[in-house]
């Protein structure tokens, strides 16, 4: 029998979809539309099996959606600009934008190997002048709307890659991309003004009914809305200052106050700025970044002032006032009052300088004497040692009470607060999209003209080992506009601003003179269903939602509020990770089985320690080629085999033998395809029964209904039980009408999934066919027997078989004719029956 030979079969598809551009999209009203879109890749060189499956997953849908008769906007760019470009620029004296097209050159043709339905044809890349025209014109659109501004401000710095990190690209205290300790430097920014959309992004979460709950809480923490107080406490020690702001959460724990701290940037910082151990002070707290988990993670330390600060719920708690590395000036008002018993931070701080600790919240009711050590009690509990608080359920009423008071008495007011922040988008780095913005003889901002746009980078024929390029670019920061001399803006755009509208472009990618036109997004937005990784749930998402926001204020034209109405974010590729005996990486290439045991292919005497299961990373070396697998299976085995083991939901575990069976699997049913090729021509007239339609109907079911809730792994066993099926099926008796009919129902239902085999099978056997998605026939699912247990006195005696929707008169009849049940009810009297249609009766006797 003749072998299934992929490379050919592949090639051959491959080659006829590009030809007649069979996935091109234009719109069409008569149609639905569904726009299906995989977050965009970086292209860093070479694809990964991350890509391989997530491009994969968005492939089955925008397959099953088109077979459908839906209009599929499928389409495919780079996110382009980035460090890692301008890196390995300086690492080997290359140009970024060679290094960059060189690699999306070869990650495009790794991709068409995978059999993928893109447009092409609306292929972009943010890195393109085409592309970042429009977005310098959407700055400055929102320039003119106040969502943009300049301003000096605390940054987090990444001292290796010399640029401004926003908070989100701080993991716990290192830059995200380096790895380097965060520092918090002074600079003067560009920020969007994202925090005016505040409510919008968090009320707005509740309407995404299709996006993961996780995500949508993820998103909630970090827009972080708050309920709480403004408190005003009176200051002793200075005739200058004479009262105090902080915001807090947890006004009602003002009895438990031992301290006040302060920003090193708040306005009472002015009467210490000539004192040397201050000014020593200030210069410590710069090496703590200004995220969350910098401020977290940072050793607690503080600057004692000669002032006190009087607590405004019982004047006769007199605090001390302190500098903090742990304040910042852009939360709250840059002051914080510390209530150690019940704050992990105030607590290290209090222990740290010898500060009271006073317990105000006890987990009983009756427990007035429960007192903190080492660790802060921070859950709820009641009201202790807090005068007219004393008894109230913490926090809730507690907290209500205590605002009433200071507002009866107008120490504060009620507030309400966010967690997050303006976005700051000034990065001070070569590539990236630059910034529109001009400098006069003043040093104040000004617009470039539209008609000057794209302001394009210069060509840099030799990097510096740090720092921005573009500052040392005389020729090119010095521009005269109108005739008047300016200084060009040599920060460039965060790469985050790249990606928070690529999904507009794709619906006009050809439009020169627009970046998106509202025929095109009215039709094709939102996007249907996005696929991307759960990283980007905070950083990307909350961007682009932001974005749409921006771009429909005051704008009667763009009224979209939220880009992405489905969300599906896939889980990771693993794989077992390996270390020699020196503790070094090993990747799985190095390593050879000999007895079920791993040694080094160059070192068959050292062992190998395997190592747990991780997400493949170059890193820890963990990592597999997907060009070379690609090469040596065939990519619908690596798309059948990526989709199998788990639900797209969860991480899957990379396994040799389970891609080698997923090949194996697919000769198969290509063994399978010849055989049904031999008998179509062979067969009777008439069929002998409706066994093959309704194998093949259950089969349709099941896999539309795996499709619609991407449970991708169920299709793929779906098909190894109709496999089994199918095989003992085709040796009965069929016409070949039923044979071919109900074969390429089962041929289209699995194209999605492998479909370069599913499309050379149904060629051979469609008489050129149209393709349509089948329509389940549910009449032939219906079964018209069932069976029912038949009990006496509660004990099951037999099980007959009957037609559906017997009455209890007509089961009855069915019992008298069964003589297994005379030897229970024969001369017996019946008291009653109970019956329950279609399942049982039971005779009480």
């Amino acid at each position: 029998m003749e072998r299934y030979n992929f490379k050919s079969i592949e090639d051959k598809w491959q080659k006829f979809w590009e030809e007649n551009k069979s996935f091109k999209t234009i719109i069409d009203k008569n149609k639905k539309k569904f726009y299906c879109l995989e977050m965009f890749p970086y292209p860093s060189g070479k694809i990964h099996m991350g890509h391989v499956r997530n491009y994969t997953i968005g492939d089955v849908l925008a397959r099953f959606k088109k077979l459908q008769g839906f209009n599929v906007l499928h389409p495919m760019g780079w996110d382009s600009f980035g460090m890692p470009a301008e890196n390995a620029a300086r690492q080997n004296n290359l140009d970024p934008k060679t290094w960059t097209e060189k690699n999306i050159s070869v990650m495009k043709t790794q991709l068409k190997k995978l059999g993928l339905s893109i447009d092409w044809d609306r292929e972009i890349s943010t890195c393109s002048p085409l592309y970042y025209k429009h977005q310098q014109e959407f700055f400055l659109e929102l320039y003119d709307k106040g969502l943009v501004y300049r301003k000096e401000n605390y940054v987090n710095w990444d001292p290796i890659d010399e640029t401004v990190l926003a908070n989100e690209q701080v993991i716990d205290g290192r830059g995200w991309r380096s790895g380097a300790i965060v520092e918090r430097k002074k600079l003067n920014q560009w920020f969007f003004n994202i925090t005016k959309f505040s409510n919008e992004l968090l009320d707005n979460l509740d309407s995404l009914t299709k996006w993961p709950h996780k995500v949508k809480v993820m998103q909630k923490n970090w827009i972080g809305k708050s309920f709480g107080c403004e408190i005003k406490f009176k200051i002793d020690g200075s005739e200058k200052i004479k009262e105090i702001e902080c915001y807090t959460t947890r006004p009602d724990t003002l009895f438990g106050m031992s301290f006040l701290a302060l920003s090193v940037d708040h306005p009472i910082a002015k009467l210490y700025e000539n004192h040397p151990d201050f000014l020593k002070f200030k210069k410590e707290c710069s090496k703590t970044g200004t995220t969350e988990e910098s401020l977290a993670s940072a050793e607690k330390i503080g600057f004692k002032t000669n002032l006190i600060a009087i607590n405004p719920i019982d004047e006769n708690i007199k605090v001390p006032i302190y500098f903090a590395n742990f304040v910042l000036m852009d939360y709250g008002l840059g002051a914080v009052f510390g209530c150690p018993a019940h704050d992990q931070r105030d607590l290290d701080f209090a222990k740290k300088y010898n500060l009271k600790i006073n317990t105000v919240v006890s987990p009983n009711l009756d427990d007035e004497t429960f007192k903190i050590k080492d660790t802060a009690y921070v859950d709820k509990g009641y009201m202790i040692n807090s005068s007219f608080l004393n008894g109230l359920e913490a926090p809730g009423k507690s907290i209500e009470k205590a605002i009433e008071f200071l507002e009866k008495n107008k120490f504060g007011k009620k507030k309400i607060n966010f967690r997050l922040k303006d976005w700051g988008v000034s990065r001070q780095r070569y590539w990236g999209c630059p910034i529109p913005i001009v400098y006069d003889e003043n040093n104040q901002p000004k617009k470039i003209p539209k008609q000057f746009l794209p302001v394009e980078l210069p060509p840099i024929k030799k990097f510096k080992t740090t720092g921005n390029p573009l500052d040392s670019d005389k020729e090119w920061k010095e521009v005269t506009i109108d005739g008047k001399k300016y200084t060009r803006e040599t920060d460039t755009l965060d790469t985050f601003v790249d990606s928070s509208w690529y999904f507009l472009r794709f619906c006009s990618a050809g439009n020169k003179e627009y970046g998106f036109n509202a025929e095109e997004t009215n039709y094709w937005m939102p996007v249907d269903q996005y696929i991307g990784g759960v990283e980007h749930a905070i950083l990307h998402l909350l961007y682009s939602r932001f974005f749409m926001n921006a771009l429909s204020f005051n704008n009667k034209n763009f009224k979209l509020k939220e880009p992405f109405e489905g969300l599906f974010t896939q889980g990771m590729v693993c794989h077992e990770t390996y270390k020699d005996q020196n503790n070094n990486w090993v990747s799985p290439d190095e390593l050879v089985e000999i007895n079920g045991k791993k040694f080094l292919k160059n070192d068959r005497k050292q062992k190998i320690i395997t190592g747990p299961s991780e997400s493949m990373s170059k890193s820890k070396k963990n990592t597999i080629d997907p060009e070379e697998i690609i090469h040596n299976y065939g990519a619908d085995a690596v798309r059948l085999f990526i989709l199998s083991d788990s639900p797209p939901e969860k991480d899957v575990q990379w396994s040799n033998d389970g891609i080698a069976a997923s090949y194996k699997f697919i000769q198969r049913l290509w063994n399978l395809h010849q055989k049904i090729l031999e008998k179509i021509n062979n067969n009777c007239k008439e069929d002998i029964d409706n066994n093959f339609e309704k194998l093949t109907n259950i089969f349709l079911k099941n896999v539309s209904n795996n499709l619609i809730n991407f449970s991708y792994n169920k299709i793929v066993a779906n098909l190894h039980e109709t496999y089994n099926q199918l095989f003992s099926e085709v040796d009965k008796r069929y016409t070949s009408k039923t044979l071919v009919e109900n074969y390429q129902k089962i041929l289209i239902a699995i194209m999605p999934i492998i479909p370069h085999f599913a499309n050379e099978c149904f060629e051979q056997v469609s008489n050129n066919k149209s393709l349509t998605w089948p329509i389940v026939n549910e009449k032939i699912l219906v079964e018209k027997s069932t069976n029912y247990v038949i009990q006496i006195n509660g004990k099951k005696r037999a099980v007959i078989q009957g037609e559906k929707n017997l009455t209890e008169d007509e089961l009855s009849v069915q019992l008298k004719k069964n003589k297994e049940l005379d030897k229970y009810i024969k001369d017996k009297k019946i008291k009653k029956k109970i019956f329950v249609p279609n399942k049982l009766i039971n005779i009480i006797i």
